[in-house]
């Protein structure tokens, strides 16, 4: 991929590290964006995804490392262009538009080196690609928060960049306005054809914008793809369950699986008698009517509507009280599509989708 990215002018960091002090917060990043694909940095606070994108931008110089945009060398120890002259557009957290000036001057601010009559086609294009055409004479205060950040997003489309970088873009707005607004960035952004990366710690985000997702943690790549290779075949347990609450277990491999109460869970490339955790998504754990079968019984401790799932806690056992979550019963958590609100008390049979299972090496294990 950072060869791609590197031949069709895209955006590549190779080997990049950084530190603050004696603190590293990159250890050896690559990661490559090639034009035309959104590329999502996620993971906890703290783990190095503002860092790289600012070493990208320009705003921090490199330590160790290289990057690459736009098919030519941008930054490397002892050379770093300046953020000028690198050809990235960037969408601060906050946006960052300058209060003094208008909609339109804000959004014309990049274009300096155009004549007039240029510079007043492109600003009224990027505002019509953003729907803001109608708001070119407002000053940023009188904006909402979205709209804002459609002005954000303009000013740092309108030069054309072959580079685009988005740091937490939707992190200020509700949940409502959040949802509708990436929806309409990310139909901007790939027609823009620039390579983008954006930085997010919501998973449920980055699943909907990329194209592809690196996963950070403390300052290393834990692991590169699409989500669906990411969410479905996780390379660690801190990446299983970065997506997601989760229940865990512990065992030990015995003829290539873990026992769990659930039902065998198969542990590849792990050996016998390995030390494992065991990580359950609550979705993988599908619940229904019990009736006389015998197979794990679970008793339902509270159920809650979310809306589109609900969420229910449980106990093991018919013979276990509602509340009881010590070593014997266990307390564990179940997504049902829908509407599912079983009484508090009721036994239900749990089956486990072995596709939401995964088994890693216990903590400490080599």
């Amino acid at each position: 991929m950072i060869d791609r990215a590197r031949q069709e002018g895209g955006l590549s960091a190779e080997g990049v590290s950084h530190r603050f002090g004696d603190r590293l917060v990159l250890d050896g990043v690559s990661l490559a964006a090639a034009p035309g694909e959104l590329v999502c940095l996620v993971g906890p606070s703290g783990c190095g995804k503002t860092t790289l994108l600012r070493i990208a931008a320009g705003l921090e110089d490199i330590q160790a490392g290289e990057v690459r945009a736009a098919g030519r060398v941008v930054a490397r120890p002892g050379a770093d262009l300046p953020a000028e002259q690198r050809g990235i557009g960037f969408v601060f957290q906050d946006y960052a538009l300058f209060p003094h000036l208008d909609v339109a001057a804000n959004v014309g601010f990049g274009l300096a080196g155009a004549d007039g009559a240029r510079r007043a086609r492109r600003v009224a294009d990027t505002l019509a690609q953003v729907g803001m055409q109608d708001n070119a004479r407002a000053f940023p205060h009188e904006l909402s928060g979205g709209q804002q950040q459609r002005v954000a997003l303009a000013r740092a489309l309108a030069p054309e960049p072959r580079v685009l970088l988005l740091d937490e873009p939707f992190s200020g707005l509700d949940v409502r306005l959040r949802e509708r607004i990436r929806d309409d960035t990310l139909h901007v952004l790939k027609e823009s054809g620039a390579a983008t990366v954006m930085v997010t710690h919501d998973p449920e985000e980055a699943m909907f914008m990329a194209d592809r997702l690196v996963v950070l943690d403390s300052g290393r790549v834990e692991q590169a793809g699409t989500p669906d290779e990411v969410y479905s075949r996780p390379a660690s347990a801190f990446v299983a369950g970065f997506f997601g609450q989760a229940n865990e277990l512990g065992g030990a491999v015995a003829s290539g699986g873990v026992d769990t109460p659930f039902g065998r869970v198969a542990a590849p490339g792990l050996r016998d008698g390995t030390r494992a955790r065991v990580l359950i998504r609550p979705e993988g754990l599908r619940l229904r009517d019990a009736g006389d079968d015998p197979r794990c019984p679970a008793k339902v401790i509270a159920a809650r509507l979310l809306g589109r799932s609900s969420w229910i806690h449980l106990c093991l056992g018919r013979d276990a009280m509602p509340g009881e979550g010590d070593a014997q019963h266990g307390h564990f958590h179940a997504r049902m599509p829908g509407r599912f609100l079983p009484p508090e008390g009721t036994v239900l049979a749990v089956e486990l989708d072995q596709a939401q299972a995964f088994v890693f090496p216990a903590p400490g294990t080599t």
